[in-house]
C-alpha cells in the first residue's frame, strides 16, 4: 500500500501522461552507461561463480630412459605418468558458496546505483518542470507589465501618470526579459544533463506537466530501512566474508593427489622367466599437508576484522540513511507549507490588483503599487512552483530510501 501511495503521489502532475517520467526512468535503466558498468560488473561476478569450480591442472609427464635399467623382467624402456591433485573435502562448494555471494553483493551494489540513476532522473525532470513553469509565469508577467504600460501611456497624455512610471515599467521588462533569458540557458542545461543520464543526445526534447499541484494528503512513509539496497549490500559483503572464511578453513586442510606411472618393459631375448616382458603399471596417492603455512590463520583473523569493519560501516550508514529520511520528511512537509502559504498570498495579492485597478476608473491609481503588487505576485507564484519542485524531489528521495 505504501509503494502505491507513493507512486500515485509522484504521478499527480496535472495535465501529464502518467507515463512520461516512468519511461524515462525505465529508459535510463536500460541505458544509462555507469548502469551498464554496474551489470557488467554482476555478469562477471556471474562468470567467476563458474569458474569457481575448478580443479587443479592434471599433470602428465613422459621420459625415456637414456641407459636402460635392467630388471629380471627386462629393459624398462620409458615412464608416463599422470597426477592429479584434489582439494579437501567441501572445498569446491566452499570456493562456489564465497563465489556466488560476492556476486549476491555486486547485485546489490547494482541496486543502489539503479536507485540512484532514478532519483537523479527524477531530480532533473523535475528541474526542468521548474524552470519552464517559472518561465511561463515570466510570460504572463510580460504580457501584464506591457498592458500596464499602455495604461500608463494613456494616462501620461492625461497627466494621471509621469514619464517615471514608464520608465519604471519599461525598466522592470527589461528585468523580466533578463530573468526570461537566464531561465533559457539553466534549462538548456539541465535538459544536457537530463539526456546524459539517458545516454541520448543533448538536444533531446522531453515532455513536461503544464501544471502541476500537490496531493490532498501526503503518502504514509513506512520504516523499511532494512531493505534498502545499501544495508543490503553491506549484508551481503558480510556473508560473503563468512563464506571466505568457510573456505579458508578449507583450504587449511590437506590436498589429495591421486595418478598412476606406467612404464614399458622389453622382454628378455637371453632366457625365459615368468611375466617376462610385463609392463609395470604402479597406482599412486600422495598428501599435502600445510604443516608450516601460517597464512591461513592470519586469514582467520583479517575476516574477523573485516567483518568488524563491515559492522561498523552498516551502523553509520543506518544512521545517515535514518538522518536523510528524517530531512526527507521535514522537506516535504516544509515544501507543502510553503505551497499553501504562498497560494493563500498570492489570493491575496491579486485580490489587492484588482482594488488598484478598480481605482484607475477614478484617476487616483499608483503605478508604483502596481509595480509592488506585481513584484509580489512573481515571487509568490516563483516560489509556489519552487515548492512543488521540492515536494516531488523529497518524495522521490523518501522513495529511495524505505522503498
Amino acid at each position: 500500500m505504501k509503494r502505491i501511495l507513493i507512486v500515485l503521489l509522484l504521478t499527480t502532475l496535472q495535465g501529464m501522461n502518467a507515463q512520461d517520467l516512468k519511461d524515462l526512468i525505465q529508459l535510463a535503466e536500460q541505458q544509462n552507461p555507469e548502469l551498464q558498468a554496474y551489470r557488467l560488473r554482476y555478469n562477471l561476478a556471474e562468470e567467476k561463480v563458474s569458474e569457481s569450480r575448478w580443479l587443479p591442472g592434471t599433470e602428465i609427464s613422459a621420459g625415456y630412459f637414456a641407459s636402460e635399467p635392467e630388471t629380471r623382467t627386462g629393459a624398462q624402456k620409458a615412464r608416463f605418468s599422470a597426477r592429479q591433485m584434489l582439494p579437501w573435502f567441501g572445498t569446491r562448494a566452499a570456493r562456489e558458496g564465497y563465489a556466488r555471494s560476492m556476486a549476491e553483493a555486486d547485485f546489490q551494489a547494482f541496486e543502489v546505483a539503479r536507485r540512484q540513476v532514478a532519483l537523479e532522473v527524477t531530480r532533473s525532470y523535475y528541474d526542468l518542470y521548474q524552470t519552464r513553469a517559472q518561465r511561463a509565469v515570466l510570460d504572463e508577467n510580460l504580457e501584464l507589465l506591457a498592458t500596464y504600460e499602455k495604461l500608463a501611456l494613456t494616462s501620461l497624455e492625461v497627466a494621471r501618470a509621469s514619464a517615471v512610471d514608464v520608465l519604471r515599467l519599461q525598466i522592470r521588462q527589461n528585468e523580466i526579459r533578463e530573468r526570461q533569458a537566464m531561465l533559457d540557458e539553466r534549462y538548456t542545461a539541465e535538459l544536457t544533463r537530463l539526456n546524459a543520464l539517458l545516454n541520448r543526445p543533448s538536444g533531446t526534447g522531453v515532455a513536461l506537466a503544464e501544471t502541476a499541484g500537490l496531493p490532498e494528503a501526503d503518502a504514509l512513509v513506512g520504516t523499511g530501512l532494512e531493505l534498502n539496497p545499501e544495508l543490503l549490500r553491506f549484508d551481503k559483503l558480510f556473508a560473503s566474508v563468512a563464506e571466505a572464511e568457510a573456505l579458508n578453513q578449507k583450504e587449511a586442510g590437506p590436498a589429495l593427489g591421486v595418478g598412476v606411472d606406467f612404464i614399458p618393459v622389453q622382454e628378455r631375448t637371453d632366457m625365459d622367466v615368468s611375466d617376462n616382458g610385463k609392463d609395470v603399471f604402479m597406482p599412486m596417492i600422495s598428501v599435502s599437508v600445510p604443516l608450516f603455512d601460517t597464512r591461513y590463520a592470519s586469514r582467520s583473523r583479517q575476516n574477523a576484522l573485516r567483518q568488524q569493519e563491515l559492522e561498523a560501516l552498516r551502523s553509520e550508514r543506518r544512521n545517515v540513511l535514518e538522518t536523510t529520511l528524517a530531512r526527507a520528511i521535514s522537506g516535504r512537509n516544509t515544501a507543502r507549507i510553503r505551497y499553501e502559504t504562498q497560494r493563500e498570498n498570492l489570493r491575496k495579492a491579486r485580490d489587492a490588483e484588482q482594488l488598484l485597478l478598480r481605482s484607475y476608473e477614478t484617476g487616483t491609481i499608483d503605478f508604483s503599487d502596481v509595480l509592488e503588487i506585481q513584484e509580489l505576485q512573481l515571487r509568490f507564484q516563483l516560489e509556489q512552483i519552487g515548492a512543488v519542485k521540492e515536494y516531488y524531489n523529497q518524495i522521490a528521495l523518501i522513495q529511495y530510501i524505505t522503498d
